[in-house]
């Protein structure tokens, strides 16, 4: 007897048994923005009500043709993937459905000059509506939607628009809370920027880049580790890549990401110990290193022709060299450590000593902080000659990617308070802003007489576009992902240097915890571990000391910095 619907339909078809992990929401608008034409009762759709067409009308938004326009602008009120669903009533017609991350991309057409585009998921497109049906549109990343009348249509009855918000519906084991509230939203919006991009793989953004890069998920798979713990969606987006990339081929053809995937293994298997999943990696890592070893010099010197690093660093070669340097010694280092988790001794001596060898040379990172930071991880300076470069200009210099590794930089040279400021102004100025997510890139300038998200901007203003006018290289314009896992580095660095938990033995048998508060009075928080959940608080005494109370799972040796 058959128990399950696929059961059914297994008998004549193929279908996929691999499990769908994500669940869905319905989130209904928060405002009507703007209207533009004839338009009825448009405060009907912020009403909570079920989406089925009846043959009762009811309350109505309607909808009817004029000289110009006739659309209806929503805010739903937070980014969301996903799409949404339009009930109608006795009449079907045509709509342009346009999404957007802003209201200005909203509003705006493919095509006019700053960015519009439909890359990697239909934001902007005609759908036929049905007569007495609900109609399922759009999948991507966005918070507005403009609904227009389209083709010949006279007139269109809504019953209601939803907004459709697929997601991974998972516990955030990790906890985080302080005595500032601006540094306790960055927190969240992080934690949520990653989990949005925690799709069937951990994608890079939502509405553009909807795509594994490995490099970038270095940040993303940091903040997963802190908060949700082991997730599979890591490893299935590791698997990916090696599969599809035969060596010596380099993953998403950057030489530096074949090494962010070397030390996303080093740090997941620091945290969850799964030693089979490791000796799964054994063959293409030894390989890897064996490649890698390639671009080593006689003198230490990397002889790598792409030393892509960010974006934002593109634009100084000689800094993204030193930065693409250091991370390869980091690589190398993390590659040691795994080989020899492995019992592949010879293997973990040779890249001990390539390392090393790499280690003996030293590019000059001409003032770039990103190359600075990454040479302070990897060895090559020291926190004291570091430290005045990283604070210079304050966030001028910062990229939403490579920033988590200036605040981990600091952080190391023990100005935990100097890198919460930095969060607070780079990463809380997109807030003050409209953000519910972090972004693919940010500048602080852009923030001078800038627009925010939810602001309809009329021609002439004086106002800057946050997101029409700004942006760079791939992404100018309304092309800029404004919820790109890689910006989601604030929610790991608060919970590693501020709470100062860490792993030291593979597995969490041994964690650290060695707070360092700066200013603030007190923080407190959960880290998720294979042998359960580390709970602590630490508190700011009047003279200054730290009083640190913890709870955790027996199996855990707890050693306090």
């Amino acid at each position: 007897m058959m128990k399950k619907m696929k059961d059914y339909i297994q008998k004549s078809n193929n279908i996929s048994s691999l499990p769908d992990e994500k669940n869905i929401e319905f989130i209904y608008p928060r405002r009507v923005l703007k209207t533009e034409g004839i338009i009825e009762n448009a405060d009907m759709l912020l009403m909570i009500r079920e989406n089925q067409a009846t043959l009762e009308p009811g309350d109505l938004c309607s909808m009817e043709a004029g000289k110009g326009k006739t659309y209806i602008l929503l805010d739903f009120g937070i980014e969301i993937h996903g799409g949404i669903q339009i009930t109608t009533h006795t009449t079907a017609g045509k709509v342009r459905v346009t999404f957007g991350e802003s209201a200005m991309e909203a509003l705006s057409d493919i095509g006019n000059g700053k960015g519009a585009t439909n890359d990697h998921a239909i934001r902007d497109s005609i759908y036929a509506l049905s007569w007495l049906g609900t109609t399922d549109i759009g999948n991507t990343g966005f918070r507005f939607v403009k609904i227009e009348l389209a083709g010949d249509t006279e007139k269109l009855m809504l019953k209601s628009v939803r907004a459709k918000l697929i997601y991974r519906d998972i516990e955030y084991k990790g906890t985080f809370e302080c005595s500032d509230e601006r540094l306790n939203r960055i927190w969240q919006t992080a934690v949520y920027t990653v989990q949005l991009n925690m799709q069937d793989f951990i994608w890079d953004g939502i509405k553009r880049d909807r795509l594994v890069w490995i490099g970038d998920m270095h940040p993303e798979v940091s903040a997963i580790q802190y908060v949700f713990g082991e997730n599979d969606c890591v490893k299935k987006s590791l698997d990916l890549i090696r599969d599809i990339t035969p060596l010596p081929s380099m993953m998403n053809g950057i030489p530096a990401y074949s090494m962010w995937w070397i030390l996303i293994h080093r740090d997941w298997y620091r945290q969850n110990g799964e030693i089979e999943y490791l000796r799964g990696q054994h063959k293409y890592i030894i390989d890897l290193v064996k490649t890698l070893s390639g671009f080593i010099g006689e003198n230490g010197a990397s002889n790598i022709e792409n030393n892509f690093l960010d974006w934002p660093s593109s634009t100084n070669p000689e800094g993204q060299k030193a930065g693409v340097h250091a991370l390869f010694i980091m690589a190398m280092k993390a590659a040691a450590e795994i080989l020899s988790a492995l019992n592949d001794d010879s293997n973990s001596e040779f890249a001990r000593l390539c390392a090393e060898k790499l280690s003996s040379h030293l590019y000059d990172a001409n003032g770039l902080k990103q190359a600075y930071a990454l040479q302070m991880l990897a060895g090559l300076r020291n926190g004291e000659d570091v430290t005045p470069k990283l604070l210079d200009n304050g966030v001028h210099g910062y990229s939403t990617f490579l920033g988590y590794y200036i605040l981990k930089a600091l952080g190391e040279a023990e100005k935990t308070d100097e890198a919460l400021e930095h969060i607070k102004t780079y990463w809380g100025t997109m807030l003050d802003l409209g953000a519910t997510t972090f972004w693919e890139d940010f500048d602080i300038s852009w923030a001078e007489n800038s627009s925010k998200l939810d602001e309809i901007l009329e021609p002439g203003s004086s106002k800057k576009d946050i997101h029409g006018d700004f942006g760079g290289y791939c992404y100018t314009g309304y092309r800029h992902s404004l919820c790109h896992g890689w910006a989601s580095g604030p929610a790991p660095f608060l919970m590693e240097y501020v709470l100062g938990i860490r792993p030291i033995k593979p597995g969490c048998k041994q964690v650290l915890i060695s707070p360092d508060l700066g200013s603030l009075t007190f923080a407190k928080g959960s880290y998720p571990t294979p042998y359960g959940t580390i709970n602590v608080e630490h508190i700011k005494l009047n003279d200054g000391e730290i009083k640190t109370s913890y709870d955790s799972p027996n199996e855990i040796d707890i050693v306090l910095g």
